[in-house]
């Protein structure tokens, strides 16, 4: 019985003892039961503390016993085990003693790969939060709202705006196609779609709704590659509607580019007379000449004469009367206007536009600016370039704003004078590096070849050239000795050259130009100094006159006429032994009524040897010299707003080269 009980105690003591510890867990003892990890383990549910628990216990450190229940226990001594570590400190405080490092881990391909579930979900329906309705027909697309947020600033505007119904789960989005919506939404989460003839402009129209600026761009792109005179309008138009500025822009460029294309087909004859207002009042219609465009206008009236006949007058002040001639005028715009009294005022107009030429400048309006298509073209050639005399003839397109060569000269040639007679372009003098030249060479722009025509009595360089009454001046100039104040003209007819009346100074690289009926001219050296005189040449008295000077020495100046008035740009005053010491940016202005210098609006940069011309209603200055370079800078000023703008430059800098306008019937004859 006393052992009986002894035992009993000893059991019961034992228990007590081992339930204390569990139920007073300390920091000196530590069980587990087993029964409950190897549970655990078997469901999947295990600890992590319970795990590393065991791992970290050596096994002669683990006690184990059975309890009452029959489980059994695990016990860590804590004479056996250490206390646990802090590793992460133990790593901080080995980093103070080296350098701190840090890795910046990036899994590639996670943005894609969490897209693809994403779009895995939507297609198993799992998580969608909105259905979306096409308005059209009525096609439900399962979405999720997070997805289309991010892919889109509509849907995110709809989802998180102010106004915005996270209870709402059903959407309808009217005038919305089902097909359309379905690709969009999948584009949302795959980045792709698919666009074909069938479905791109309902696409574009929904992108543009929705914001999709990609897909509005990719859109475009593809009806700018289906862009043909018979649909490129109605891409104009639509692009307008949906306001996409990119597609417009190359709807309307390809209908510039192809307008006698255009007006062939039966999209032309279905524009309104807003629409036919815009087409007829851009500049960048491709035409050769504005007989074109007058022909133009009456096939789109006579296709709807009695409702059309009413806007004649408006539209026809849209087209460039005066730059039609007088025989055009009479024969052809005449008959179709009698009895309009707004069309005969504009036929007046342009009658006097022929009639007083000296009238021009006051004149001066929209419909005496031509159309770029009608310049024609303008060529540089030749000139001092980086490899000590360029060859190459550039021909500049100022539909396109695009420089090409064009042709190349027969040699090198330096410090000549061009002209154009007919579709010849007639290059005159020179030097050739070795010696001063007084031959003329012939270039006919339709073969591309060079002949030799008649050469100049004197060997000249650094001469002007000008055309004068269907003759041919040669002024002033070096002869290789000495500077000439001589001049000589050449008669196409007879093909030979004469003297005429020298000037009172002898001048190189002085600016030779036409105003009025006689030859100017400007500036240029002597040979000691850079002149501010001016001359004039009337060829009925054979007399050259001394005119106002310029309001400052110029040589290598570039000279042009606009609207009545002489143009002297850029140039240099320096004496012969110091070239560089000055250049000039300013431009001055002639006024032959008062016989008065003004100044204008100066260049972009200080240069001299700079070419200019006038090429339709602007002036060119082209090239030039800035002490350090042959310029490639190209500018035009605008003798209205007195401003100058900045076009392409040439390919080839050169400074000291020629520069003409050939009209469209020479181009026409070149391709």
């Amino acid at each position: 019985m006393s052992t009986g009980s002894a035992d009993n105690l000893s059991k019961d003591s034992r228990e007590n003892s081992f339930d204390g510890s569990i139920n007073n867990l300390s920091a000196d003892f530590c069980v587990l039961d087993i029964r409950d990890y190897n549970r655990n383990q078997n469901s999947g549910d295990c600890s992590r503390e319970s795990m590393s628990l065991c791992s970290a216990a050596s096994p002669s450190a683990i006690d184990f016993r059975t309890l009452r229940d029959g489980s059994v226990s695990m016990s860590l001594c804590s004479s056996l085990v250490s206390p646990p570590r802090d590793y992460s400190l133990f790593s901080l405080s080995l980093n103070t003693s080296m350098s701190s490092q840090v890795e910046h881990f990036r899994c590639e391909g996670h943005a894609e790969h969490s897209l693809t579930c994403m779009k895995n979900y939507l297609q198993a329906g799992k998580l969608c939060d909105v259905t979306l309705i096409a308005g059209t027909n009525g096609k439900r697309v399962q979405a999720h709202r997070l997805v289309l947020s991010a892919a889109s600033e509509y849907f995110a505007a709809m989802f998180t705006g102010s106004l915005s119904n996270n209870d709402e789960t059903e959407i309808t989005l009217v005038n919305v196609s089902g097909d359309v919506l379905q690709a969009v939404v999948n584009y949302c989460y795959t980045g792709c779609i698919e666009i074909r003839e069938d479905n791109v402009e309902t696409l574009l129209s929904t992108a543009c709704l929705m914001l999709l600026h990609e897909v509005v761009e990719a859109c475009s792109r593809f009806l700018a590659h289906q862009l043909h005179p018979s649909n490129c309008l109605g891409i104009a138009v639509f692009a307008e509607h949906q306001a996409c500025t990119s597609l417009l822009q190359e709807a309307n460029a390809y209908t510039s580019q192809h307008f006698m294309q255009v007006i062939k087909n039966q999209e032309f004859l279905q524009l309104n007379v807003d629409q036919m207002s815009t087409l007829l009042n851009s500049d960048d219609l491709n035409v050769v000449c504005e007989d074109h465009i007058f022909q133009a206008l009456m096939s789109w009236i006579q296709h709807e004469s009695d409702a059309r006949r009413q806007y004649i007058g408006h539209l026809l002040g849209l087209v460039k009367l005066p730059l039609l001639s007088p025989a055009f005028l009479t024969d052809q715009v005449e008959p179709v206007c009698e009895g309009d009294l707004t069309c005969q005022k504009l036929i007046m107009e342009a009658m006097k536009w022929h009639l007083l030429p000296e009238r021009r400048p006051i004149m001066a309006s929209a419909r005496t600016r031509p159309r770029k298509a009608t310049l024609g073209k303008l060529l540089v050639v030749g000139g001092m370039d980086k490899n000590k005399g360029a060859t190459t003839i550039e021909s500049y397109d100022p539909r396109c704003d695009v420089w090409t060569v064009a042709h190349h000269m027969s040699g090198r040639r330096l410090q000549f004078g061009i002209a154009l007679m007919g579709d010849k372009l007639l290059v005159v003098g020179g030097r050739d590096g070795l010696k001063t030249l007084n031959t003329m060479e012939c270039l006919d722009m339709e073969s591309g070849n060079w002949t030799q025509l008649s050469p100049m009595n004197t060997h000249r360089h650094g001469l002007g050239v000008a055309v004068l009454g269907g003759t041919l001046y040669a002024v002033g100039g070096h002869d290789g000795w000495s500077y000439l104040n001589t001049v000589e003209r050449w008669d196409p007819v007879a093909r030979s050259w004469q003297y005429v009346a020298p000037m009172q100074n002898q001048r190189c690289s002085a600016g030779i130009s036409v105003l009025g009926g006689k030859l100017y001219a400007v500036g240029g050296r002597d040979g000691a100094s850079c002149l501010r005189t001016v001359e004039c040449y009337d060829p009925h008295t054979n007399k050259w006159t001394m005119i106002a000077p310029l309001t400052r020495r110029r040589g290598g100046v570039g000279v042009a006429v606009a609207s009545g008035y002489l143009y002297a740009m850029g140039g240099q005053d320096a004496p012969a032994n110091n070239p560089a010491a000055s250049r000039f940016d300013c431009v001055e202005r002639y006024d032959p009524n008062t016989d008065v210098w003004s100044t204008v609006a100066p260049l972009s940069s200080k240069r001299d040897a700079v070419a200019a011309c006038l090429f339709g209603d602007k002036l060119f200055a082209i090239g030039g010299y800035d002490g350090n370079n042959y310029l490639r800078t190209v500018e035009q000023y605008d003798p209205n707003a007195n401003e100058w703008i900045t076009l392409s430059p040439l390919i080839t800098g050169r400074a000291g080269a020629c520069v003409i306008a050939v009209s469209n019937n020479a181009v026409q004859n070149t391709e």
